[in-house]
């Protein structure tokens, strides 16, 4: 196919990957030294370790160390160009991709595509509840957490009355998977060990994690020793684990919550954090229009063994986005699958057209759930406390991209695991007035007069 590289006309085998997280990024990868071209498409500018957003929100991380430029990281891919947009349209019949630019509409042709394009947050069909609830998939969301959690401390020590203080300082995560249970443990450890006496008119340690979970299990995908394991861990830093209860509303004063006994409830708290679920891609629906394939219940599009779609081969699927044999939506499935669609399209261009099904490596599970405290899963090998905390960091080191990122990150750890200090706690004015809305909300709804502050 002709088309437009650098200024000049290239007839080259063109791949276009929409996704610069793991799998666009690790596909982009396999792809350097083979004789096509490559164009990945991404709404942001930057490769994200979604896994460890929440450091980000908690103050451990800066956004930068856990989000290096795409360009930079590609930068000596001659073979590889970036492009910033949101894909809002692909077209199978002419092979185009449609991009849109901050309103610029632009098309983009392709011989090969790979569609990582990721998942986004559920709220298993009460998208209202986002707005006092906000989810964690992106940078934006971390800050506005960030603003959120520290935010509250912040507002609390103006704040006169002990009750509203009380439910100030109440934070509730929905959800009690990794990203759930690592965020509790998070806050509550911050609350209770790196604002130790940073305030004058309440103790930080006061404040109350609860962390709500639908089903009877924390960490469900995990054995159950390290379910349990890490249900006393959370515990034991403080946090209240409530299973079996129902989310049945969300608002800006706290939730609406039914007990497994069927009881309705109240969790009065102003900070609450959605880590419950999530949803794919709209562009599944899209590929699912346009090619006739299967979408599952959760937006995500039914595969062939290969990665491909069913019918048009040319088409990959890979990571959050694809469903196929069960796989779980995370990091290593995502880049096994990049890999594995980037070593297909190398194989054909070089005469080879074997169909060969993608075969996942479970290289195990991990959840740390605060400082010297981690679970692991590898195999039949279990390992709980400090020893799985050590293979925590170097499972996340090894997996940052870039040296400098690594380096950044080892400094903030020493700071937050080693010390007591977390050197990322600063907000803003706007990303602290995410916090003060739900409070303004509440404030009116309960018609109470201004307080001034002794």
């Amino acid at each position: 196919m002709s088309r437009e590289v650098n200024g000049a006309r290239a007839e080259r085998h063109g791949v276009v990957i929409i996704g610069a997280g793991f799998g666009g990024l690790f596909a982009a990868r396999c792809l350097k030294r083979s004789a096509v071209d490559v164009t990945v498409i991404d709404r942001t500018n930057h490769h994200l370790f979604q896994p460890l957003l929440y450091q980000v929100a908690t103050g451990v991380l800066s956004e930068g160390d856990i989000a290096p430029p795409t360009r930079d990281v590609l930068r000596r891919f001659k073979n590889t160009r970036v492009l910033l947009g949101d894909v809002v349209h692909i077209d199978v019949g002419s092979r185009e991709v449609v991009l849109d630019t901050v309103g610029r509409r632009s098309r983009v042709p392709y011989d090969s595509l790979i569609v990582a394009a990721g998942a986004g947050q559920s709220y298993f069909g009460h998208d209202e509840f986002a707005v006092f609830a906000p989810g964690m998939k992106t940078i934006d969301d971390a800050l506005g957490l960030r603003g959120r959690i520290f935010g509250a401390f912040e507002l609390a020590e103006l704040d006169a009355e002990r009750e509203w203080r009380t439910s100030r300082l109440t934070f509730t995560v929905i959800g009690a998977g990794p990203t759930g249970v690592e965020l509790a443990g998070q806050i509550a450890e911050l609350s209770r060990r790196a604002l130790k006496l940073n305030y004058r008119r309440f103790d930080p340690a006061t404040a109350r994690v609860i962390l709500v979970e639908g089903g009877d299990r924390v960490l469900a995908s995990f054995p159950e020793s390290l379910q349990r394991r890490a249900r006393r861990d959370l515990e034991r830093l403080g946090v209240e684990v409530r299973l079996q209860t129902m989310v049945t509303g969300v608002d800006a004063t706290g939730l609406d919550v039914t007990s497994p006994d069927g009881v309705k409830g109240r969790i009065d708290a102003h900070t609450k954090i959605w880590a419950a679920g999530v949803e794919a891609s709209p562009l599944g629906a899209i590929l699912g229009e346009q090619t006739g394939a299967e979408i599952d219940g959760a937006g995500r599009v039914v595969v062939s063994p290969d990665c491909t779609l069913p019918g048009h081969p040319e088409i990959f699927v890979v990571g959050d986005l694809m469903s196929l044999d069960r796989l779980p939506g995370v990091a290593e499935v995502a880049m096994q699958s990049g890999m594995h669609a980037a070593h297909t399209i190398t194989r054909r261009l070089k005469g080879d057209g074997e169909t060969r099904p993608f075969r996942y490596l479970d290289l195990g599970t991990m959840a740390t759930i605060a400082r010297f405290r981690a679970v692991v899963s590898v195999g039949r090998i279990r390992v709980a406390g400090f020893a799985g905390w050590l293979m925590w960091l170097v499972v996340h080191l090894a997996f940052m991209t870039g040296f400098k990122n690594r380096i950044a990150a080892i400094v903030n750890w020493a700071t937050a695991f080693l010390g007591r200090g977390r050197r990322q706690r600063v907000i803003t004015e706007h990303s602290v007035r995410a916090a003060t809305i739900e409070a303004e909300l509440a404030e009116k709804s309960a018609s109470q007069p201004l307080r001034s502050v002794p």
